[in-house]
């Protein structure tokens, strides 16, 4: 399986990254430890998490999600062959991101005892922080990489305008550079990536690791009416994907499908992957069928009038 460097880092990837966010929510410890063994039986290999998973869920704290990889790690072994990633400083009740020393140096150690390693191939910073010093925060990385705690650093949800920022301090004082970004990046999420943002990925060989990359499911065609948001636990949130807008890129996917023989999600993921400075969409499954739709993007080859044709019915309005 052709790899993918992680921005100037020498750690490169399968094409697929699995979202850990389901681990301990919709996926319970045995059926995580199936995915995950699967997963990496068919030749995957970058892990995604964060300290936060799975907060939202009644009766969860937070490191729900690391607690089971670590205990999948624990009894599998081949840490050597994860790329693994987790992230800091988002769920606090105040403000969108904490990135100052002491809680990245906090939170790092708690990460680590949950995962049960020595060391995350990639540590990201989960939301921007505009109250702490962007020196401080990178300077608190700087210690983790010298620690052996964290090999190379990435950033989530930050502006075109920040994370230039971000890289100039970097350059300027020999500081860790983001070599990654995580932004909401999907057919039917284009608008908030593309451009700026983009562009700069582009121009600073920063690889894209974009989460939602099935838009909450919603590119796998299971929802196409108000009466399907009862599927999941997701679907109350298909309101924001299904409009006329929508319904064009299911039908752009419905039709690339059909000719690939190849599910939607397969196509919505391949369509991703061929996206300029994406290294690897990040996606779910709760289940070995959906995995096999997932894993099947890696392989499928779709022509330019097929990636024509999904960006056309998909293009912001």
């Amino acid at each position: 399986m052709m790899k993918r460097r992680l921005g100037r880092s020498d750690i490169a990837v399968a094409p697929w990254c699995f979202g850990g966010n389901v681990f301990g929510w919709t996926a319970d410890r045995d059926a995580s430890f199936a995915l995950l063994d699967a997963f990496v039986g068919a030749g995957f290999d970058f892990i995604d998490t964060a300290d936060v998973y799975s907060r939202w869920v009644p009766g969860h704290v937070g490191g729900e999600s690391e607690t089971v990889i670590g205990d999948w790690l624990a009894s599998r072994g081949g840490r050597d062959r994860i790329v693994l990633a987790t992230k800091v400083g988002m769920g606090q009740p105040d403000r969108a991101g904490r990135l100052d020393r002491a809680h990245i140096e906090s939170s790092i150690d708690g990460s680590l005892k949950r995962l049960r390693v020595d060391y995350v191939d990639l540590y990201q910073s989960h939301a921007d922080d505009g109250d702490t010093p962007i020196e401080e925060t990178l300077d608190a990385y700087a210690r983790l990489v010298k620690a052996g705690k964290v090999r190379i650093i990435g950033a989530s949800n930050f502006s075109a305008d920040r994370l230039r920022t971000s890289l100039a301090i970097s350059e300027a004082r020999g500081l860790p550079r983001y070599e990654t970004l995580q932004p909401e990046y999907n057919l039917s999420v284009r608008s908030g990536f593309e451009g700026a943002v983009q562009d700069l990925c582009v121009a600073e060989a920063v690889s894209v690791i974009p989460y939602f990359a099935l838009a909450s499911g919603f590119l796998t065609g299971k929802y196409r009416s108000e009466a399907d948001f009862g599927k999941s636990t997701r679907g109350g949130n298909m309101g924001r994907h299904l409009n006329p807008r929508g319904l064009r890129i299911l039908g752009a996917l419905d039709a690339v499908s059909a000719r690939r023989g190849a599910s939607l999600a397969a196509v919505a993921l391949a369509w991703l992957m061929a996206q300029p400075s994406v290294a690897a969409p990040i996606a779910s499954a709760t289940s070995l069928d959906q995995f096999r739709d997932l894993a099947a993007a890696a392989s499928l080859d779709l022509s330019a009038g097929d990636r024509a044709e999904l960006a056309a019915a998909s293009a912001p309005a």
